[in-house]
């Protein structure tokens, strides 16, 4: 399974490696936020290798350009014609490391292949293949050489997750997996592109109450009306929430979704999305911290 995979790599992040599965299936990204060291890119690299898809790395450097990333017309002598020649970006599942060490300009390159799942170069449409989830990373902002990710290109990553540091007995083990070699080469497939779309299909079955959508939209809401933000979730946050939801739901072993599921994906699918109020922030709230009174506040259903 993916899960034991990753949990062979990477100690103790077994409900972050939930997530991100989940996300997969949900048919979302996933930004990995996090100081570096925490092993971000592993987990991503794990997770890739679990599945036997197409697999491209880009490195975000400052100097990139966007046809490095999604390709570009190249005029052919002896057909006398421009042929495209795709980018890195036309795999399954693309790693993109340290996404904000590029320009701004370069990182909303990828804006139209994360939401429509195509790119358009010089006014022709090339889609990108069915099965297609960008794993990001990014370094705090206070890091040197960083760039803060433009609002549209952070609301469409559906969940944002940190790894944080692992305990100590956890870092002892972990140098013991790393004795003879990085346990990463001991990864193999588990899991194939057809494996993939059929669990994305059983997530149709995965029931969920009028009572838990109304939970969502109320918690989106909620994020529009707070004081202590200057900018509320968007509605591709209210989508997001929910198809979470169903596959965090289906990934537990159950065919309906528990207001507790969106309580636990809250945080990862809306604190990226907002802004926090300048006073607020003065006052040492953080987008996770906002996001955790409006769980508070708003009435849980009672199934």
């Amino acid at each position: 399974m993916i899960l034991d995979n990753i949990d062979g790599v990477i100690l103790g992040k077994r409900p972050i490696a939930k997530v991100l599965l989940a996300a997969l299936l949900a048919g979302g990204h996933v930004l990995l936020d996090d100081v570096p060291g925490t092993g971000k890119t592993m987990m991503a690299r794990s997770f890739a290798r679990s599945m036997s898809c197409t697999f491209r790395r880009i490195q975000f450097t400052p100097d990139l350009l966007p046809s490095d990333i999604i390709g570009v017309n190249v005029y052919n002598r002896k057909t006398s014609e421009f042929e495209f020649k795709p980018g890195p970006i036309f795999a399954s599942v693309v790693l993109a490391d340290e996404i904000n060490r590029a320009s701004p300009k370069v990182q909303s390159s990828l804006l139209e292949c994360m939401e429509e799942g195509q790119i358009t170069v010089d006014g022709v449409v090339h889609c990108l293949p069915e099965i297609f989830f960008v794993v990001a990373t990014e370094n705090p902002v206070e890091q040197e050489g960083t760039y803060p990710l433009p609002e549209s290109q952070k609301d469409r990553f559906m969940v944002r997750l940190k790894l944080g540091y692992p305990s100590p007995s956890q870092e002892r083990q972990m140098i013991e997996l790393h004795r003879v070699r990085h346990p990463i080469e001991g990864v193999e497939s588990v899991a194939s592109p057809a494996d993939i779309m059929d669990m994305r299909r059983d997530l149709q079955a995965i029931s969920i109450d009028e009572t838990v959508e109304e939970y969502i939209v109320n918690l989106v809401n909620y994020t529009r009306e707070s004081r202590d933000l200057v900018l509320g979730a968007s509605p591709r946050a209210t989508l997001a929430l929910f198809k979470m939801s169903r596959s965090i739901a289906s990934l537990s072993g159950r065919s309906y979704v528990l207001p507790d599921d969106v309580k636990e994906l809250a945080g990862p699918v809306l604190a990226h999305r907002v802004i926090v109020d300048p006073v607020a922030q003065m006052n040492g709230l953080s987008a996770d911290e906002v996001i955790s009174n409006i769980l508070e506040n708003v009435p849980v259903p009672i199934p």
